[in-house]
């Protein structure tokens, strides 16, 4: 409640007051991301009018958005990936390939906390991801760090799975071990959208213009594994996020990237 203060969210303001507390309008949100009741069901539970709950929702959406980091520590390794969400303005959203509109939302993580540290602005659903990451301001969120994703993000210097070369039946056996130390540790990232989705507003979006965004920004926080990775004792928790037979470091994963050998790659 400090720092929604400290944002303006409880100003005094001339003339008659607002119905409820500011403890209340923050609770009134939440209740409406989490169970997407129509404003006509969720006001009278509050004790206020219609307009007045969208008012409240208009006004603390965008205080209670995830703010980005703008740095991270060295040898951080994130996660990221999109997801689409069933969004009704069609001025920003088109029909995507569940046939629905929705708009895409680029999110990365943190691969040793697994918190959502950066969720990028929504794109229309029918944009592919390697065009999505540019254009939702992801890449500039997270800078030089580096950043683990899935085959869809080719051409984006993220760090994807190794795939077979035109003509091969199958992959050598070292680039099959680490496409599934990779498929386990990018599955995080999922995990993550398990939890946002159970936020019922994810699931179809009444919201108009920026809504969505600061729905998506919103919830973020509230994403918090229950239990998330432990680093080895006497090793930074960055060091031991993925496993290819031997602690997993930048050099490594350069390696990876340009697909040389383990046994090639020089401690």
């Amino acid at each position: 409640m400090t720092a929604l203060r400290r944002k303006g969210a409880d100003p005094v303001r001339k003339g008659r007051p607002w119905g409820l507390p500011l403890q209340d309008e923050v609770l009134l949100v939440a209740a409406y991301w989490r169970t997407n009741l129509t404003l006509r069901q969720l006001a009278p539970l509050f004790g206020v009018s219609k307009s007045a709950a969208d008012r409240i929702i208009a006004h603390l959406g965008s205080l209670l958005a995830l703010q980005p980091r703008k740095r991270f520590r060295r040898n951080t390794v994130l996660i990221a990936d999109g997801t689409l969400v069933p969004t009704r303005d069609h001025t920003i959203a088109e029909r995507s390939k569940n046939y629905r509109y929705s708009t895409n939302h680029q999110v990365v993580i943190d691969a040793d906390t697994r918190l959502v540290v950066a969720v990028g602005r929504p794109v229309p659903g029918n944009r592919n991801d390697c065009k999505i990451w540019e254009l939702s301001g992801a890449k500039d969120a997270v800078g030089r760090t580096i950043v683990i994703a899935d085959g869809g993000y080719r051409g984006t210097g993220l760090i994807i799975p190794h795939r077979r070369a035109p003509g091969r039946a199958e992959l050598p056996a070292w680039k099959e071990e680490h496409n599934a130390s990779h498929r386990k540790v990018r599955a995080r990232v999922e995990h993550a959208f398990a939890r946002m989705k159970s936020w019922k507003i994810l699931r179809d979006c009444r919201l108009k213009g920026d809504g969505v965004h600061h729905a998506m920004l919103g919830i973020a926080p509230s994403t918090t594994s229950s239990s998330p990775a432990e680093p080895r004792a006497g090793r930074s928790a960055s060091t031991a996020v993925i496993n290819y037979g031997t602690t997993l470091t930048p050099t490594r994963l350069q390696h990876h990237l340009l697909e040389t050998p383990p046994n090639l790659i020089l401690k």
